[in-house]
């Protein structure tokens, strides 16, 4: 499902832009990148070097002359910019645009980006079905080509593939309450040698608040063997050396 998206660059004006939204399409399973009129022509070196290990989708990016021919082979256009545009298309956010496209199982999608200096033109927005705003602050809207990119890969991805990924179980073997009674014991002997437990009204209060910090950190057994052997350490007199 998740190659049925096309990522439309816009005249893009860096390579490394270009090289860093490849990466970011094999980082989320996407392959399908094209551009149209890159600045600084085609094929790029610093687009390459900026792909790492995604070359491989540059070497398979369509380049076109114009908007029109880019998106031609699309049924669904979504534009994105992080302001809203004075033009009559239907303006939505980010949770409304991954809805419809769970409804478009069987759509070819163009997900189409602006340069960087100047976003889409009004031109360019006229073939989308949507714009997209991507949520951002309202003190600084403007957000690198590649980082948004980035975002809505990560966004279709989680839709797509969230439910694939197997999370690893942690499991904990909890320490049998005798061990760890044992060794509250010996902590409690060590602190009223030390005459810990003052004003001795509060002992009890003391001693349940220890209770509380050990039972509440689950040690295992191995773990309170290490504590037990922390505490009969620190409690030995020290040898005095000659």
């Amino acid at each position: 499902m998740k190659n049925k998206y096309g990522f439309i660059l816009i005249k893009p004006q860096l390579g490394e832009n270009i090289g860093a939204s490849a990466r970011s399409l094999k980082n989320f399973g996407f392959k399908n990148l094209i551009i149209t009129s890159p600045k600084y022509g085609w094929p790029n070196i610093k687009a390459k070097a900026t792909s790492v290990g995604a070359f491989d989708i540059l070497k398979k990016t369509k380049v076109f002359s114009s908007t029109s021919s880019a998106i031609k082979n699309f049924d669904i256009i979504f534009s994105f910019s992080s302001r809203k545009r004075d033009i009559n298309k239907k303006h939505i956010g980010i949770n409304n645009f991954l809805n419809i496209i769970k409804r478009f199982k069987k759509k070819k999608i163009g997900l189409m980006f602006g340069p960087e200096a100047s976003g889409l033109t009004n031109l360019d927005l006229s073939y989308s079905n949507y714009v997209v705003q991507i949520p951002s602050s309202s003190n600084f809207k403007s957000m690198n080509l590649s980082h948004s990119v980035s975002l809505v890969c990560y966004e279709i991805f989680k839709i797509n593939d969230f439910n694939k990924m197997k999370q690893l179980s942690f499991v904990k073997e909890i320490g049998k309450k005798g061990k760890l009674t044992e060794l509250l014991n010996l902590l409690i002997s060590k602190l009223e040698y030390k005459n810990f437990f003052r004003p001795a009204e509060k002992k009890n209060s003391m001693i349940s608040n220890i209770n509380n910090l050990l039972y509440r950190m689950e040690p295992n057994d191995k773990e309170i063997r290490i504590l037990a052997s922390l505490i009969s350490s620190l409690s030995k007199n020290r040898k005095k050396h000659n």
